[in-house]
């Protein structure tokens, strides 16, 4: 029986374990929204609101403590300046998650954890995926190309013809595949009738 047995090991040693759950809250905090296994985002939860209510003091020493427990200073920075002004009326409950699909290799049930604020915006590859779908192209006014002056297309065809000439040249060399040549059983019959006569 798991009595008064507070926490996930989640497979790893305590200090592995601790430092994963700094690594996560530091992306949780830059990112504000992160996809991980559901175990380690309910591990998760806890340490990362207990940081935020730490950041609601704002002093010195809290940052020094936030310092102590996660060592990532651009987080630290993030959570101090921005995080804590925007739950500063909020009594606790920052973080969500959100249940996903197994995952694809091990069917690990997988989750996001996001802050309650988050609001979703679609990233760069969302954005380029937008760009690349027929409708985007065909908004598109195609600009007409200026017309090269004709002495410019004599130049061009005077540096084509050499190029064509040593292609032609060194497939002759090799030797130009024949036409047609005559079906393997034919060529039988035709090696057997000649070794009849001679």
């Amino acid at each position: 029986m798991r009595h008064r047995v507070a926490h996930r090991k989640l497979g790893r040693t305590t200090e592995h374990r601790i430092s994963l759950l700094r690594n996560l809250a530091a992306s949780l905090f830059i990112h504000e929204r992160i996809r991980t296994t559901l175990a380690k985002a309910k591990e998760l939860r806890p340490f990362a609101e207990r940081l935020i209510t730490l950041s609601k003091k704002d002093s010195l020493h809290a940052r020094r403590q936030a310092l102590r427990i996660m060592v990532h200073k651009e987080a630290v920075t993030k959570l101090f300046r921005d995080l804590s002004a925007r739950f500063s009326d909020r009594p606790g409950g920052y973080t969500r998650i959100l249940k996903l699909g197994p995952r694809r290799g091990d069917g690990a049930p997988m989750a996001y954890i996001e802050l309650v604020d988050f609001a979703f915006a679609p990233g760069k590859k969302e954005a380029a995926s937008k760009k690349d779908r027929p409708e985007a192209k065909s908004k598109v006014v195609d600009e007409p190309e200026p017309e090269s002056p004709p002495e410019a297309e004599e130049e061009e065809a005077a540096a084509a013809a050499p190029k064509k000439k040593a292609k032609k040249a060194a497939a002759k060399r090799k030797g130009a595949p024949k036409k047609k040549t005559a079906s393997k059983a034919g060529k039988k019959k035709a090696s057997k009738k000649k070794s009849k006569k001679g």
